[in-house]
């Protein structure tokens, strides 16, 4: 799909109010794309709405909580009513839940899978149909490299996000041939809000926001499967653990790539 000015194209973009989402929605608005950014905080999507308009773009703030598929149903309602079509979905909302296995408890496994899972597969359901009946249309859902290979220490989110890349994978087989366009993309440390708190190696530094928008835009226009970001470091350590799982276990110990939390 090409995005450009003057096509009147329309994206919806989840977790729109900062980080990755954030940086998509004004990355799509760069490119003519009207953008229905979603999210729960409703004074961050306005303060993006002002940055989109000053910059040319168009934005329509919508807030959303992407847990309650009522709210999921009514953003869809709202683009095809205002706008008409669906040409892009973006699904972008996350949350960071972190701990070790046998310490979470399974209210910490829930709350990521109702962020990160459902939180991702509900605007897909409520949007579906609608590109379908097009025959046109491209979704891409940020997930992240732990849905490959899960770091120690991340269970909980690690859990979502892998559940997030196998749905990801069936979904883009069981589209093909039919107009619509899956991208999943796997970012390793992004440099967001999220994961502010966390230090990590510097085999694993953090990546900007901006970078992994500029992959969402290759993937839509195309038409690209997955994308890891960065690719070198992240396929590293996929490809070891394909080989050997405990290698890949003792190269993650290795350089610590699970990070450390600072306590302020």
């Amino acid at each position: 799909m090409k995005l450009s000015r003057g096509a009147g194209q329309v994206a919806i973009v989840t977790g729109a109010s900062s980080g990755i989402g954030r940086a998509i929605a004004l990355a799509l608005a760069a490119r003519g794309v009207h953008v229905i950014a979603a999210a729960r905080r409703s004074g961050s999507l306005a303060e993006l709405a002002g940055e989109i308009t000053r910059m040319g773009g168009t934005c329509s703030p919508v807030p959303t909580d992407v847990t309650d598929r009522n709210a999921v149903h009514a953003l869809v309602e709202r683009a095809l009513r205002e706008r008409g079509k669906i040409d892009v979905l973006v699904c972008s909302a996350g949350a960071y839940v972190r701990g070790r296995l046998q310490e979470v408890s399974l209210g910490d496994i829930g709350r990521s899978m109702e962020v990160n899972f459902y939180g991702t597969i509900l605007p897909i359901v409520e949007a579906l149909p609608h590109m379908l009946s097009r025959r046109n249309g491209h979704i891409v859902v940020v997930s992240s490299v732990d849905g490959k290979k899960g770091l120690r220490t991340d269970g909980p989110y690690v859990a979502a996000k892998s559940a997030v890349t196998g749905y990801m994978d069936v979904l883009r087989q069981d589209l093909r041939g039919t107009g619509v366009g899956v991208s999943t993309l796997l970012p390793g440390r992004v440099d967001t809000p999220m994961i502010r708190r966390l230090r990590v190696p510097g085999i694993s530094a953090k990546i900007s926001a901006g970078r992994v928008a500029r992959a969402a835009l290759r993937a839509i226009e195309k038409n690209r499967a997955e994308l890891l970001i960065p690719l070198t470091s992240s396929k590293a350590i996929i490809l070891l653990s394909a080989v050997s799982a405990p290698l890949g276990d003792f190269m993650i110990r290795l350089f610590r790539l699970e990070g450390k939390e600072n306590s302020a």
